[in-house]
C-alpha cells in the first residue's frame, strides 16, 4: 500500500424522523459510556433504564450477553431487518469521526436501531482501459441486497466487523465482492474518511445510520477484471467519469458512492 497525503474527511448528516436521546452502557460500577441512540419508545419496550441524560443498559464486566439479549428482544418485536449472525463491534463515542475503544460486540441487525456507530471501507478503483484520463470500475448492487438493492456502488463496499481489522476488512470485502487480491492492484491508498448521520432504510422505521468509512483508491491493471464471489454483486462495469457523474445527478447511485465519486453533486454537512 502505498503512502498518501493526509485523508479529507467529509460530513453528511440527516436528522432524525423521530425523536432519539442518547444510549448508554454502564459497564459494572464503571461511569456509563455514550454508545448510540434510541427512541424513546423503543428504550421503554427494552426496559432499560432512564436517567437525566437518556437511556442506560447495565452490564456485567462483559457486555456482550446483554448486548446479544437486547438485539434478540428487537428482533422478537419485529424492529430489525434480516438476522446477519454477524458481530460489529460497539465503540464508545468519542466525538467526530474518531470512534472510541470497543466496549463490546452486537448483532449486525440491531446496530441501527440503537444508532450504534458501525465501520465500514470502500475501494474506488479506476482503469486505463477506456479512452480519456481513466475509467471507473463500479458495480451493480445485487437486487435481493437488504439496503440500496440495485444501485451502483463503488467497486467494493463492505463493513468491518467485530473480527477484522481495518486493512483485514479492506482485504477480505476486496476479494469477497470483486474477486481482487490486494497485491493485484496498484497505487493502494488511504485516501479519505466519510461520516455519515441519516435515518436508516431498516423496515420498523426506528433506526439511525452512524457510520465512519474508511475509502481508498487504487488502480485495477488492465489485464484484471473483478468477479463477484459472495452473490451480492449483480454486475462490473467500467465506465466513464462523465457516465459516473450523470447517473449521481439521477440517482442511480448509493450516497456512500456519491459522496466519494461525486462530493460536489451531494449536499453534504461542512
Amino acid at each position: 500500500m502505498t503512502s498518501a497525503p493526509a485523508a479529507s474527511l467529509l460530513r453528511y448528516e440527516r436528522a432524525p424522523l423521530r425523536p432519539r436521546d442518547p444510549l448508554w452502557l454502564r459497564i459494572g460500577a464503571a461511569p456509563p459510556l455514550r454508545i448510540g441512540s434510541v427512541e424513546p419508545e423503543v428504550a421503554q419496550a427494552l426496559a432499560l433504564a432512564s436517567f437525566d441524560a437518556g437511556w442506560c443498559i447495565h452490564a456485567f464486566s462483559r457486555p456482550d450477553a446483554t448486548l446479544a439479549t437486547l438485539a434478540q428482544t428487537l428482533r422478537e418485536r419485529g424492529l430489525l431487518g434480516a438476522w446477519r449472525d454477524e458481530l460489529l463491534p460497539v465503540h464508545a463515542e468519542s466525538g467526530g469521526a474518531q470512534l472510541g475503544e470497543p466496549v463490546g460486540r452486537i448483532e449486525r441487525a440491531a446496530v441501527r436501531a440503537l444508532g450504534i456507530a458501525t465501520r465500514a471501507v470502500h475501494l474506488h478503483g479506476v482503469s486505463p482501459q477506456v479512452q480519456g484520463p481513466h475509467g471507473v470500475w463500479v458495480q451493480l448492487r445485487s437486487l435481493n441486497k437488504a439496503n440500496d438493492p440495485g444501485l451502483w456502488d463503488t467497486l467494493m463496499g463492505g463493513m468491518v466487523s467485530a473480527a477484522d481489522t481495518l486493512e483485514q476488512a479492506l482485504a477480505r470485502e476486496t476479494w469477497e465482492e470483486a474477486g481482487l487480491r490486494l497485491d493485484a492492484l496498484r497505487d493502494l491508498a488511504h485516501a479519505g474518511v466519510l461520516e455519515i448521520r441519516k435515518p436508516s432504510d431498516s423496515p420498523s422505521g426506528v433506526g439511525y445510520t452512524v457510520e465512519r468509512i474508511d475509502w481508498y483508491r487504487c488502480t485495477v491493471p488492465t489485464e484484471v477484471l473483478p468477479v463477484n464471489q459472495d452473490g451480492e454483486v449483480e454486475r462490473f462495469e467500467l465506465v466513464s467519469p462523465e457516465r459516473v457523474r450523470a447517473d449521481v445527478r439521477s440517482g442511480r447511485y448509493t450516497l456512500e458512492a456519491a459522496l466519494i465519486l461525486a462530493p460536489d453533486l451531494v449536499q453534504p454537512r461542512a
